[in-house]
């Protein structure tokens, strides 16, 4: 297993299953929701979620995974970090101590009144 590639992997695995669980799709997806979500073969992602869960970012729960406390965090980061320029407001929408600072869904939901709420 290509360690550069299973760190990638990684990323959008938990990336994806803390989406999932924070829109309340999922809350310990199979390899196989995983999968169509990822759209990858989940004949080749079942390796990986093995892995995340040996080194702790997974566990296995009711025939599927669900994120650990570190899944979590690391989930939650790579979200903020591939949604940022999204969630970033710009100039004058907010300011440094806008609630939308709070966290990724909170900066989301942000976004989401500002845009829909267009003067």
């Amino acid at each position: 297993m290509d360690e550069l590639e299973a760190l990638r992997i990684r990323d959008e695995v938990l990336q994806a299953m803390y989406w999932m669980r924070s829109e309340g799709l999922a809350d310990a997806p199979s390899a196989q929701e995983l999968a169509r979500f990822l759209a990858v073969p989940a004949t080749t992602l079942a390796p990986y979620l093995e892995r995340f869960a040996a080194d702790g970012y997974l566990q296995p729960s009711g025939g599927g995974y669900r994120l650990t406390q570190t899944g979590m965090e690391a989930g939650k980061r790579t979200f903020a970090d591939e949604f940022a320029d999204v969630t970033r407001a710009a100039h004058g929408e907010c300011d440094d101590d806008c609630w939308c600072h709070d966290s990724p869904e909170e900066a989301a939901r942000c976004l989401e009144e500002r845009t829909t709420h267009v003067h």
